[in-house]
């Protein structure tokens, strides 16, 4: 097995709990990614991980295989790196959980990056800033790069500084880990600037490992509390050609 996309999904979030299971116009959230999940052509297998059996179920029900993960971990990566461990593949793609919109082409640009470049540890995704106030949106997480499109830092306060103008960058949360770093990565403990910034990626940046970061212009929004499920909900109907505020539901995936 080459590339392996896995779904971290716990059922005890903070802002929105069991949100994995919240319906989304008409089906459940962890449905709608695994159905993302599984329209990647670069896909071998896509399973969720998950510490609950409603959850589980659902996943399955959907397509993906489930595996059910020690509810004590600290995060996505580890949910993650634990069910790697159990699957000979060559990488990993972590799929966020909370994105029913996510552009299966994302998931493939990383996959056929990562395939293509076996000696890059791990590579993530950017688009172009369009919105002034995301600049300044600690919620809107930035990154730089270097020439070479390799990650020099990522932040949640305006990056670059514009003295001169130029362009500003969104970091987007997908990862594609070489299964033997992404372990490695998963046993390193935190470092100061992922704890000061509360961004997970800076612990290999600061243990000097290169990130690559590609650029996309596909977007999609997270579902991080109960009301962003109406915001997703019209741009669902949106995309179908229904009339804004009507009750049409999507269809798979």
């Amino acid at each position: 097995m080459n590339v392996v996309g896995i779904v971290p999904a716990r059922y005890a979030s903070v802002r929105f709990p069991a949100k994995a299971l919240a319906s989304i116009a008409g089906r459940t959230m962890i449905a709608r990614v695994v159905g993302r999940a599984l329209a990647a052509r670069k896909l071998d297998l896509v399973v969720v991980a998950t510490d609950h059996d409603e959850i589980a179920r659902a996943a399955e029900e959907a397509g993906a295989k489930a595996i059910l993960t020690d509810p004590s971990l600290p995060s996505g990566t580890d949910r993650v790196a634990e069910v790697a461990r159990g699957i000979d593949c060559g990488w990993v793609i972590n799929i966020q959980g909370d994105e029913p919109l996510l552009p299966s082409e994302n998931i493939d640009l990383v996959a056929g990056h990562m395939s293509a470049h076996p000696e890059l540890p791990m590579a993530t995704l950017r688009t172009r800033i369009v919105r002034d106030e995301d600049r300044s949106n600690p919620n809107v997480v930035k990154v730089v790069t270097d020439v070479a499109g390799r990650a020099l830092y990522f932040g949640r306060s305006p990056l670059p500084y514009f003295r001169n103008p130029g362009a500003a960058w969104k970091h987007i949360g997908l990862y594609g880990y070489r299964r033997d770093f992404l372990l490695k990565f998963a046993s390193m403990p935190p470092t100061s600037l992922e704890r000061t910034e509360g961004l997970e990626q800076l612990r290999a940046l600061e243990n000097g490992f290169p990130i690559a970061v590609l650029e996309t212009s596909l977007d999609s929004p997270a579902v991080d509390a109960p009301e962003d499920v109406a915001k997703v909900e019209e741009l669902i109907r949106v995309a179908e050609g229904a009339e804004p505020g009507s009750a049409r539901v999507s269809r798979k995936p």
